[in-house]
């Protein structure tokens, strides 16, 4: 990683506007889990879908919002990067709440928001190099 980029204001502000984006998406995580599991779905279906609706959120804020000026290309096919990247943190969140729920014996919304810090530096890292990719960097070799 380029050090100068990370000591750059530009970088910290988009990683804070990252975070707050993700924040929203952990009410809605909750949210629709909680809706789900209270609603009668199986725990990791309804976390499943519930990560997936969080994905979608997050990524329309952080299109239009925290990364608008890394904007080119289609939008259906920044849509499909970040959710293709995402599936690793639902894979992270998901084995996360499995064991947090059957060997720890945490409360299900416990487990679930240590899944979803567990995942948050890869997503962060994983949606600025791989799908807002400024357009200097396209041609330049990730290092």
């Amino acid at each position: 990683m380029d050090l100068r980029r990370v000591r750059s204001l530009d970088y910290w502000l988009s990683f804070i506007k990252f975070d707050l984006v993700g924040l929203s998406g952990i009410v809605v995580n909750e949210g629709v889990l909680v809706l789900l599991v209270n609603g009668g779905m199986y725990l990791l279906y309804a976390s499943a879908i519930a990560i997936e609706v969080s994905i979608i959120s997050n990524f329309v804020l952080n299109d239009f919002w925290t990364f608008r000026d890394r904007r080119h290309g289609h939008i259906a096919v920044r849509m499909l990067k970040f959710n293709g990247l995402m599936l690793i943190g639902l894979v992270v969140n998901l084995g996360i709440l499995f064991v947090g729920t059957a060997y720890l014996d945490l409360p299900y919304t416990i487990a679930n928001l240590v899944g979803i810090g567990a995942a948050f530096l890869l997503r962060y890292w994983l949606s600025i190099r791989l799908t807002w990719i400024k357009k200097e960097e396209e041609s330049v070799e990730p290092t």
